[in-house]
């Protein structure tokens, strides 16, 4: 079982292939569509990390995820487009805190 990343932007990729975890990055909805499609055809995949702005592409896609399907665990998590007003201090916490796995 292992984490797979779907990330709108280059930095936050980087940091979590630093972590090991490796990912793809999408700059629309139909790259987006794909990355997850894959990333629930493979079955080693539990864990599937995608950053909220990559969320904001297919709202619908994930939800449907969420509650229709066993696995993968669709985590969103915060990238470098957080602002001071909220509430995370980094994406280790958040993972950490979403799904009880230290980064």
């Amino acid at each position: 079982m292992k984490f797979y990343l779907i990330s709108d932007n280059h930095d936050t990729a980087l940091g979590f292939r630093l972590a090991k975890i490796e990912g793809t990055i999408v700059s629309d909805k139909e790259e987006t569509e794909k990355a997850i499609d894959e990333a629930v055809k493979d079955e080693d995949i539990a864990i599937m990390l995608i950053t909220k702005k990559a969320a904001e592409f297919v709202p619908e896609k994930l939800n449907d995820i969420k509650l229709n399907k066993v696995r993968p665990l669709v985590v969103e998590v915060p990238d470098r487009h957080i602002t001071a007003d909220d509430d995370i201090s980094n994406v280790a916490d958040y993972v950490k805190d979403a799904v009880g796995v230290k980064l």
